[in-house]
Formats: C-alpha cells, structure tokens, sequence
C-alpha cells in the first residue's frame, strides 16, 4: 500500500511517500480503505519526536491518528462493524507507528464511528481528534446553560468545535482569534475579541466582569492571565497545550482520549445540522509535507486534511 511514512525524525522534508505492507484485520479489529487522514500540530511535533518521552515510537513511522474511509475487513471478534461500513476514527494507540497516513489502516472498535451521512468522506476525516479535543475537555470544566465562556485560539482546528460544542451545551462564548477570523467566528456563534496585550480589559469589559469557564487551544501567556483573572475557580480553565502551565496556575489539563460514544455524538451532532466541520484545505497524500509545514506555519482557519486518490 502507498503511505508517508518517517525512517528517522525531522523536518517536514522527512516524510517519504513509499510503499509498505497491507496490513491484516487482528481477531479483534478492523482494516479501513483510507479515504482521508486529518493532519493535526501533533503530527508533526510527532515527526519532530517531541512525543518521544511519553510514546514509545517505531521506524518506520507512519503518522496520523484521524482517518476517514470504509472498512474493508473484519476480525472475527468483532461485531461491531461489517464491510463496506463508513467510518471515521481517532486510531491512537499506546505506541506510535502505524498511523493514518497510508492507504489502509488497522483500528479497534473503540476507534471507530459511523461516518456523518451528511459530509464527504475528505471533510468527515477532519472530525474525531479535534472534535473529541473540544467535546472531552468541555465535559472536563463542566460547562452548561448559561456559562459564560472564552474559548483561546478559536479559529483553529481545536477552537472552531469548542466554539460550537460549547454553544450547543447552553454557553454564551467569546473567541479570540486574529481579526481576520473574526466574521468567521460569528457565524460559529461566538463574540470575536483581538489576542494579544490588553486581552485581560478586552474581556472583563466584553463579559461585564467576568467568566465561569475557559478553554485553552492557544497556549499563550495572554489566553492564561486573562482566563485566570476573569475565573472564580481555576479549575475551570482547561488547556490542551501545556501541562506544566496548567499546574502553575491550578487549572485543568486535557489531553484528547478515544472515546467511541463520543466521536458517536459528534457524528450525530452534524448528521442534525448542529456542527459545522470547517476543512480549510485538502492536500493529496503525496503532498503531506506542505500540509505539515501549513500546520506548523499557524493560522489555519478550521482543519487539513489528506485524501488518497479516493477521496
């Protein structure tokens, strides 16, 4: 099968497009037709082997964890799924080399949903790590019907589902976001505030005084000290981008799980017209390089995504 696969860590020029074996479905998994593969920052901070602390990683590396496609064969303990089946999936494992960038891939049912009937296989690829990003760590500072809420780097891959998800549980949501980004944030749903100096006044003068929850996607010293003056409770800052910033100022780390109920939800959630899955670009597989360098570049209003000659 074709795939971009890593023989040693580095820049974006070590991703090498080669064939690899196809893989064979396990007793208790599945074989996917890959028709799309999100490309998210921890992809390349993979490449990178920024991970390699906390994932053992194997040469060769085949990155990704999202997949988008159809399964193509089915281990006989699972009941699950059939072939031909539509899914998507977050395909993390506990070890780091046989990931989604590839033409087929190996997942276990708690990877794996149905595939939203209302998007094409490219853009639902696009879904289950961020989604599940946003979704888990909103349940993870309980947020509900009237909160007021700040979601940090809200245009981005992460931000545009917290933005949504946080508005479909009942919270009013502000966004930063450059100004560029901030129509599109509108139409998410959010009121639109400039990062950056002054963020703190911005925010206290924009929620008349201040917030029951924040969401972190930004990671930057503004998005923590505006959060952490404006909250009661520290504890309802989450942050996905820095686990030791967190502990310094009492808030909550979150770090994205598999979770089948939940990628479940999503999917239900934009089968009813309630969350939009914003792709910003579609690369070919071959191309994997310049949407890494795009990724680490910032600024990517919604996801990327790779698609196989299928998608």
């Amino acid at each position: 099968m074709r795939a971009i696969a890593l023989r040693a860590y580095g820049g974006a020029e070590a991703l090498e497009h080669t064939e690899l074996p196809d893989p064979i479905a396990p007793p208790d998994g599945v074989v996917v037709r890959t028709h799309a593969a999100g490309v998210n920052p921890v992809d390349w901070k993979i490449r990178e082997g920024y991970l390699d602390a906390i994932f053992p990683s194997h040469f060769p590396l085949v990155p990704g964890w999202d997949v988008a496609g159809v399964v193509e064969s089915v281990g006989p303990g699972v009941p699950e799924h059939a072939v031909g089946d539509r899914v998507i999936g977050y395909v993390r494992n506990d070890h780091i080399q046989h990931g989604t960038y590839a033409e087929r891939v190996v997942a276990r049912p708690r990877h794996l949903a149905r595939a939203p009937e209302r998007l094409d296989l490219a853009d639902a690829a696009g879904l289950p790590l961020a989604g599940l990003t946003a979704w888990q760590g909103l349940q993870r500072i309980g947020v509900g019907a009237g909160d007021r809420v700040v979601v940090h780097g809200a245009a981005g891959g992460v931000g545009v589902f917290a933005v949504q998800l946080a508005r479909i549980l009942g919270a009013q949501v502000w966004g930063t976001a450059s100004p560029a980004n901030h129509d599109f944030l509108r139409e998410l749903g959010a009121t639109p505030l400039a990062y950056g100096e002054g963020l703190t006044t911005r925010l206290h003068e924009a929620t008349g005084g201040g917030l029951e929850a924040a969401y972190d996607a930004a990671g930057t010293d503004e998005a923590f000290a505006a959060s952490v003056a404006l909250l009661d409770d520290p504890q309802r800052l989450v942050t996905v981008t820095d686990p030791a910033k967190a502990a310094e100022v009492g808030a909550s780390y979150w770090f994205v799980r598999p979770d089948r109920e939940g990628l479940a939800q999503l999917v239900s959630l934009v089968d009813e017209g309630r969350l939009q899955v914003p792709v910003a670009r579609r690369y070919p597989l071959v191309e994997a390089a310049a949407a890494h360098r795009d990724s680490e570049a910032g600024h990517v209003r919604g996801k990327l995504v790779l698609t196989t000659d299928e998608g």
